[in-house]
C-alpha cells in the first residue's frame, strides 16, 4: 500500500532531524531538493524557530512563493520578515492569480506596489479584480484564468482552439459557455468535446443546469456547493450574471481544512494559524485572555456555591457531589453544542427546523436525565446511606441535563444571529450555564428539602 501523507510527513521530519543532528548538511539539502513545496511548508511548521530558519536558509528559494502559501499566516509572517524586497518580488512570480492575491495581502506595501507595477496590464487587471473582493468570499477564492467558448460554434472549432492555446489552466475539467457580452450560459465538459462528433455544436452537448456561484457567496457556501455537486471547478459570476472567473477544487480543499481547524482551535480561544513553536511570551499573552475569561466564569460558579455556604457547613457531603452534577451537564451540553455548530456550518439549521431540534434535545435531556438520575441516586444512596440525598441529586441531574440540551441549541443559534462565531464563544457560555444551573439546582434543593 502507498504510504499515507501523514506517515510521509512524519518520516520527512525525522529524516531531516537526523541529518541535522549528525551534521550531514549536504544530505539534508539533497533531501529538501526532492520535497514538494507543500511538504517543505509542513516541515517548516513542524520545526522550532531556530531550526526552521536554518532549513529556510538551506533552500534554493526557487519555490518560495509556493512554500509561503503552504504555511500558516503566523509562520509566513515570520519568514517574510527575513526576506528582502528582491526575494519577495521573486516569490510572487509564476503564481496563479488567486494564490498571488493571498500572498500579496501579507507583503509590505512597497513590495505589493512593485509587484503590481512589474505585471502586464491584463494580469494586473485580473489581480486587482480578485483583490477587490473579501478573501473569504467566492471572489477572493476565484481564479480569473478561464477558457470561454460560444454556444454556436462546433466542437471541432473548440478542439482547434485548445490546440492553438497549447496549454490549459490546471484543474480544467470544463469550459464555460458565454454570450458576446460575457454572460454565463452553461458549461462544456471536456469529456463531451472528446467523445462527441466534432460537427456537433456546443449548444447540443453543453450543460446548462450547473448554476454559477455568486461572487459574493461565502467560502463556506462555496465548499458546500462543491461537496453537494461533486465539482472539480465552478464558474463565478457577478450580479449581472457576467462570468468573472472560476473556483477549483484545490482551493475548496484548503477552505474545508481551514474551517475544520478554525472550529477546533476556536474552542480553545486560539486561531487556526497559531504557530506551534511561537515564542513563549507571545503564546502566553494569547492564552492569558482565554484563561482570564475562564477564571471569571469559575468565580461565577464559586459565587453560586457561596450562596449556600451555611448548607454546606451543615451537610458537608454535598460538596463531594457538586462536581458530578456540574460535569454531567457540561458533557451533555457539549455534545449538543458540537452537533448544532456543525449543522450551522453546513447550513442544515434554519428557522424552519430549529424549533423541532429544540424539542428533540429537550426530549433527549429528559430521557438521559431520568436514566442517569436513577444511576447517580443509587450510587449516592449506596455510598452515603442517605435516601433523601439520592433523590435530591437525581432531581438536580434531570434539571441540569434538560438545561444543557436547551442551551446547546439556543446558544450557537443566538450567537450566529448576533454575528458571533459559535465555535469561539459557545463553549465558555455553555460551561458557565451548566455549572451555575447544576450547582444552584443541587444546593437549592438540598437547602429546601434537607434543612
Amino acid at each position: 500500500m502507498p504510504e499515507s501523507q501523514a506517515a510521509k510527513a512524519h518520516d520527512n521530519l525525522q529524516v531531516i532531524a537526523d541529518a541535522l543532528d549528525s551534521g550531514e548538511m549536504q544530505r539534508a539539502a539533497r533531501i529538501l531538493d526532492a520535497f514538494h513545496p507543500a511538504e517543505i511548508g509542513h516541515l517548516l511548521e513542524s520545526l522550532p524557530q531556530s531550526q526552521r530558519m536554518f532549513i529556510w536558509n538551506m533552500l534554493d528559494h526557487d519555490d518560495d512563493g509556493e512554500i509561503l502559501l503552504n504555511v500558516g499566516d503566523e509562520v509566513r509572517s515570520g519568514l517574510i520578515q527575513t526576506m528582502n524586497k528582491d526575494q519577495l518580488l521573486s516569490a510572487t512570480e509564476g503564481l496563479d492569480v488567486d494564490d498571488l492575491a493571498d500572498l500579496l495581502a501579507d507583503l509590505p506595501q512597497a513590495v505589493m506596489q512593485s509587484a503590481l507595477q512589474n505585471m502586464d496590464s491584463n494580469d494586473r487587471r485580473r489581480l486587482e479584480s480578485v483583490l477587490s473582493f473579501d478573501e473569504d468570499s467566492a471572489g477572493g477564492l476565484m481564479n480569473t484564468d478561464t477558457i470561454t467558448v460560444r454556444k454556436d460554434v462546433t466542437l471541432d472549432v473548440v478542439l482547434r482552439y485548445l490546440r492553438i492555446r497549447q496549454n490549459i489552466p490546471e484543474h480544467t475539467d470544463r469550459l464555460f459557455v458565454v454570450d458576446r457580452y460575457e454572460h454565463y450560459i452553461g458549461t462544456l465538459p471536456l469529456s463531451e468535446v472528446l467523445t462527441n462528433d466534432p460537427t456537433f455544436l456546443v449548444r447540443d452537448v453543453m450543460d446548462s443546469e450547473l448554476e454559477a456561484i455568486p461572487v459574493t457567496a461565502t467560502d463556506s457556501e462555496v465548499a458546500l456547493t462543491f461537496e453537494n455537486l461533486d465539482l472539480v471547478s465552478a464558474p463565478v459570476v457577478d450580479e449581472h450574471n457576467r462570468l468573472l472567473g472560476r473556483i477549483t477544487i484545490d482551493d475548496v480543499v484548503d477552505v474545508i481544512r481551514e474551517e475544520g481547524e478554525h472550529s477546533m482551535m476556536s474552542m480553545a480561544g486560539l486561531t487556526e494559524d497559531e504557530d506551534l513553536f511561537a515564542p513563549v511570551a507571545k503564546s502566553t499573552r494569547r492564552r492569558a485572555l482565554w484563561l482570564g475569561v475562564n477564571m471569571a466564569t469559575a468565580f461565577l460558579a464559586a459565587w453560586v456555591i457561596s450562596l449556600f455556604q451555611s448548607t454546606l457547613e451543615q451537610i458537608i457531603v454535598l460538596a463531594v457531589l457538586i462536581p458530578v452534577v456540574a460535569s454531567m451537564g457540561g458533557i451533555a451540553g457539549s455534545q449538543t453544542l458540537t452537533l448544532v455548530i456543525r449543522g450551522l456550518a453546513l447550513n442544515q439549521i434554519g428557522k424552519s427546523n430549529s424549533r423541532i431540534l429544540l424539542f428533540k434535545e429537550f426530549a433527549i435531556g429528559i430521557l438521559n436525565g431520568l436514566f442517569w438520575a436513577i444511576v447517580v441516586a443509587a450510587i449516592a444512596i449506596f455510598w452515603f446511606g442517605d435516601q433523601q440525598l439520592g433523590y435530591i441529586i437525581g432531581l438536580a441531574m434531570i434539571a441540569n441535563l434538560i438545561c444543557a440540551g436547551l442551551a446547546g441549541v439556543l446558544i450557537p443559534i443566538a450567537l450566529r444571529r448576533m454575528g458571533i462565531d459559535p465555535a469561539l464563544a459557545g463553549g465558555v457560555m455553555l460551561t458557565t450555564i451548566t455549572d451555575v444551573v447544576g450547582i444552584f439546582a443541587f444546593l437549592g434543593l438540598a437547602t429546601w428539602l434537607m434543612l
